[in-house]
């Protein structure tokens, strides 16, 4: 099986209320980006991973010789958009030339630093054999509670049926390729690419993943991410 990899990177951190975009924070020196599409490197099967900037990025030139030098012929930089999934369609867009349609893509963000690769290998053995694709995710553990507008306390949800969405996400190449057409062309507003695919009306499987694989989204969770990243070294990612 042929497998691609895309590793949005064009947001800007609004909420991070960081002076750079949040993908470029360091955690050891080391960028976001860069933790996390070492942990994509480490996935033999992936032949080329394509990183989605922003077209007004100032920073990625800090790096690119970096990046170059270590990842020589498995990486290609294009520019993003304003929203995720037009940034990973043109991620897409870009490897048409050489992705056939029956292809893999993985997408990962670029600020999930601690995700494991065992966890990116179980996602590709239990999804290859797939008929749509699907994602690591996780249990939810805290009870639910859904609110109004004004945050009074309409109803406690049942968790079971929940989980959260974590990143890589895996789906044949075309089959995204033309969920996300559609989501553009529909003016629909998605935040991850399994519900573009969900919107074309089909169903991906969700497969367990650690918890571990945090997103990082507020200052505080950079702090986590190091504590997470520190206990990650020298053990067995299965612990």
């Amino acid at each position: 099986m042929t497998i691609w990899a895309v590793l949005p990177a064009a947001g800007i951190g609004r909420r991070m209320g960081s002076s750079i975009p949040k993908q470029y924070l360091e955690l050891d020196g080391v960028p976001l980006f860069l933790h996390a599409l070492r942990r994509l490197n480490c996935v033999s099967q992936i032949q080329k991973t394509v990183i989605v900037i922003h077209p007004e990025d100032s920073h990625w030139a800090n790096y690119k010789s970096l990046v170059d030098a270590e990842f020589a012929g498995r990486i290609l930089v294009v520019s993003g958009a304003e929203e995720r999934y037009q940034s990973v369609l043109n991620g897409l867009n870009a490897l048409q030339e050489v992705a056939k349609d029956e292809d893999w893509v993985l997408v990962h963000d670029a600020v999930r630093p601690c995700v494991r690769t065992r966890d990116i290998e179980a996602l590709i053995q239990q999804v290859k054999h797939h008929s749509v694709g699907g994602l690591l995710g996780s249990e939810v553990d805290n009870t639910l509670k859904r609110v109004d507008e004004k945050g009074t306390v309409l109803e406690t949800v049942d968790r079971q049926a929940y989980w959260n969405a974590l990143t890589p996400q895996m789906f044949r190449f075309s089959l995204l390729r033309d969920s996300l057409q559609s989501v553009v062309a529909s003016g629909l507003s998605v935040t991850d690419e399994a519900a573009a695919v969900e919107a074309a009306g089909l169903r991906p499987l969700m497969v367990a993943g650690h918890k571990d694989n945090i997103k990082i989204t507020h200052a505080a969770d950079l702090l986590l991410a190091k504590l997470i990243l520190d206990s990650q070294v020298g053990k067995d990612e299965s612990e």
